[in-house]
């Protein structure tokens, strides 16, 4: 599931971040209270998805179909294998708020990244990124990273690879006919490639390979709440590769005080801690950068979170400051639009270089 990357500039304690994974969040402006507010997963650019659009609580994941047979590679084989049990959340909300503006935008048209130019869907879900080496060099965990190309990722979602094909060849043609900022201006007016379920099977095979790299990433994932193994897999789906940069953040939640159950018992209720973690991520210029996105994310590490989203993301908010971008003469400072996001409402973010890209159908 997953998307790509553009280097930008990390500042957790490098001074570069490559936002990738699945896809860059528009960079917003408004307050904390702009951010979803709730768990329960309100989005302001698309409807909520019915529980009828997706799997039964214990039915795998993704439905491949049967023709695929020994097609199927062991990364998707495992993407297959996952249960919305493995969580501790509803994988819906999660889909839900990556279809949100604020977050990744929810296009059904094949459209380019505006960094990169490459081919972008559904939720910032990449189009035709190759499979990538991402190896586990953390000795404690027993989890391995899920880097499988776009095509396989949209065969996982059980869609005709001939689809695939058809969609990047009208791509390239609409790229080649217009120049780049045309095609950008254009994309509300595409018709569609996709429609509203088939994008739907996209963002989830995406979602889960999210989850699948957040426990890669993070040895205690399963003694997380709820609340903060969403905001693990809503990183990962942004940055992918590249969150292995945020070297002081993973080292917080690969704490061995969290190793067994009984002593991250103590540690979930321990206010402190969490803060720290927070402060790690709030300290980023990927957080300054896209502010309104990360006090949503950020707020859910807090272990107060489920007693009163709002009241976290206020937290959030009074101690995250935008970033200062550099403008011309005569025009206001301190502002966190940058130019390559801006676009008409609706329309996609930025995201990754395929260099640096975390893949994504």
């Amino acid at each position: 599931m997953k998307v790509s990357s553009t280097s930008f500039g990390i500042a957790l304690l490098a001074p570069t971040l490559a936002i990738s994974a699945f896809g860059q969040a528009p960079v917003a402006q408004g307050p904390a209270a702009q951010a979803p507010t709730s768990w329960s997963g309100e989005v302001s650019d698309s409807p909520a998805l019915p529980p009828s659009s997706l799997h039964a609580a214990e039915a795998p994941a993704i439905a491949v179909p049967s023709t695929l047979g020994p097609a199927i590679t062991p990364a998707v084989q495992l993407l297959r294998d996952f249960r919305t049990s493995d969580v501790k959340f509803d994988v819906r909300e999660l889909m839900n708020l990556l279809r949100d503006r604020q977050h990744e935008g929810w296009v059904l048209a094949a459209y380019p990244d505006p960094k990169t130019g490459q081919p972008l869907i559904g939720a910032g879900v990449s189009l035709d990124l190759p499979a990538r080496e991402h190896p586990q060099n953390d000795p404690l965990n027993p989890h391995i990273f899920l880097e499988p190309s776009s095509a396989e990722l949209w065969q996982a979602a059980g869609l005709e690879p001939q689809h695939l094909q058809q969609i990047l060849a009208r791509f390239n043609q609409r790229l080649a006919a217009s120049d780049f900022r045309t095609f950008r201006s254009q994309i509300r007016d595409l018709p569609p490639d996709i429609d509203e379920e088939q994008a739907n099977l996209l963002l989830r095979i995406a979602a889960v390979q999210a989850i699948d790299n957040a426990k890669a990433y993070c040895r205690h994932f399963d003694q997380l709440s709820g609340p903060q193994q969403m905001a693990l897999s809503q990183l990962v789906y942004q940055m992918g590769f590249n969150l292995q940069e945020f070297s002081l953040f993973l080292g917080l939640i690969n704490d061995d005080s969290l190793a067994s159950p009984a002593s991250a018992k103590l540690v979930a209720r321990d206010v402190s801690y969490w803060r720290s973690v927070q402060q790690s991520l709030i300290q980023s210029q990927w957080a300054r950068l896209y502010r309104t996105r990360a006090i949503s994310v950020i707020a859910m590490l807090d272990p107060r979170y489920n007693q009163n989203p709002r009241m976290a993301e206020r937290r959030v908010g009074a101690t995250l400051r935008p970033a200062v971008v550099h403008r011309r003469r005569g025009r206001r400072s301190g502002s966190t639009e940058l130019a390559s996001n801006s676009r008409t409402p609706g329309t996609h973010p930025g995201k990754r270089s395929r260099a640096h890209s975390r893949r994504r159908v």
